[in-house]
């Protein structure tokens, strides 16, 4: 049989590109939302409420997706998730009012968060320690490139076909990507398409051995990894800083259209620009864990720090508002997105760290609830406060929350307590 060569960064490209038709298939409603509220007569609080409800079910699936993950393993786990999301991508462009759109938008909600735990764990399956960040920065790399791309194909589609048409058309990308990924992704010990020779290098990084457990003979224990002080830190720090970039996501195109006066063809080329900082954020991010570990520093020493450089950027974020011009607003929300990409690359990657390699997809799917709730509680504040106020508070308290969390990261996970629970934190590899 024909081998793939260097099949491991074909399994990241296909990460990538799932990373990227996530985004673009959650951030198409935000990019034709004017058109979508005219025509069916909502507000901007009713958008809120489905904007909530697409968080509320993501809330709900992320643990339970990230426990789905670890029973039915990588490949089948993210196929079940691919599948159910871009048929509900595509249920979009068929609704004829706002509650068949919030139910289209729960069931979107409810599938895409699978993406995450799998994606992880993933990663974990084919890269060593060293190298996880920069797998996980590649992957997370695909979330930004589909925001970029979102808003530019979104408005395309929409301006040309119809904005029911954006809807249909990039969810059906998700079908060609399903077919590709059940042809190819196997890990690493019982890949077909991997030869003979780069299994062995693998293996000498200690990738393929037997740390991870064959699908269905190991249940991820639930309990063991909620009562860990890994996990519920994880959670409460996604709690207090995945809702800066749902804001961006879900709120900042309605913000240039609203306070900036951009109009549609205006947020197809401009609101993609933050998106693509981001990106080189997640790239970043991952290369400097790494580059920390191989020169010496301890790996969950050297997560913190990269994600500490993250966190000083975001006060930014502050100033966005009350610039005079809006190209000065997109630059200090790029430097906004660029530092968000460093810290969640590295947020991520911990819990290949920090969980055995049955838990890894558990673990990341409880810190994302966490995420998804604490995104719930801030739409839900941004539509009382944007429709009451303005948007500068809101863009004040998202310059806040990561130097706080970076704050409870070093006082709830110090470096001694890593030390001391160094023995009952074996690695996913």
């Amino acid at each position: 049989m024909v081998k793939i060569p260097k099949l491991r960064w074909v399994v990241v490209a296909l990460l990538f590109s799932s990373a990227g038709i996530n985004y673009i298939d959650r951030l198409t409603l935000s990019v034709v939302v004017g058109r979508v509220l005219h025509e069916f007569s909502m507000s901007e609080q009713d958008y809120a409420h489905i904007v909530s409800l697409f968080l509320a079910a993501y809330a709900v699936m992320y643990a339970g997706s990230g426990y789905l993950v670890d029973w039915l393993g990588t490949r089948l786990g993210f196929a079940l998730f691919m599948l159910a999301w871009s048929a509900a991508q595509i249920a979009h462009g068929f609704v004829s009012g706002k509650w068949p759109l919030a139910a289209c938008r729960f069931l979107l909600g409810l599938a895409e968060p699978g993406a995450f735990p799998a994606g992880v764990k993933a990663v974990g399956e084919w890269f060593p320690a060293g190298q996880r960040a920069l797998g996980v920065g590649w992957f997370n790399a695909g979330t930004v490139a589909g925001a970029a791309l979102g808003a530019p194909v979104a408005a395309l589609l929409a301006l040309h076909y119809g904005w029911r048409s954006a809807f249909v058309l990039t969810g059906a990308a998700g079908f060609v990507w399903l077919a590709v990924w059940l042809l190819i992704y196997h890990p690493p010990q019982s890949n077909r398409w991997l030869s003979p020779k780069e299994f062995s290098r693998l293996r000498a990084q200690g990738i393929g051995a037997d740390a991870v457990p064959p699908t269905g003979t190991e249940r991820p224990q639930v309990l063991r990894v909620l009562r860990s002080r890994p996990c519920y830190t994880l959670t409460l720090l996604r709690f207090l800083t995945d809702p800066v970039v749902y804001f961006v996501l879900f709120w900042f195109p309605a913000y240039l259209e609203k306070a900036r006066r951009f109009d549609l063809a205006m947020l197809g080329k401009y609101a993609w620009v933050p998106f693509f900082f981001g990106g080189t954020g997640y790239l970043f991010g991952g290369w400097l864990s790494g580059r920390l570990v191989r020169s010496g520093v301890n790996t969950l020493k050297a997560r913190k720090l990269a994600m500490l450089a993250g966190a000083c950027l975001l006060p930014t974020a502050i100033i966005a508002p009350r610039v005079p011009a809006a190209h000065l607003a997109l630059a200090a929300m790029c430097l906004v997105m660029f530092g968000h990409a460093v810290w969640i690359t590295n947020l991520l990657t911990l819990p290949t760290d920090l969980f055995r390699g049955g838990e890894v997809g558990t673990a990341t799917g409880i810190s994302g609830t966490g995420g998804s709730i604490g995104g719930i509680l801030a739409t839900l504040g941004i539509g009382y406060v944007v429709s009451h106020f303005s948007y500068e508070p809101v863009f004040l308290i998202a310059g806040m929350m990561h130097p706080l969390a970076a704050i409870l990261l070093f006082g709830l996970l110090p470096d001694s307590y890593f030390g001391a629970r160094e023995e009952v934190l074996p690695c996913a590899a």
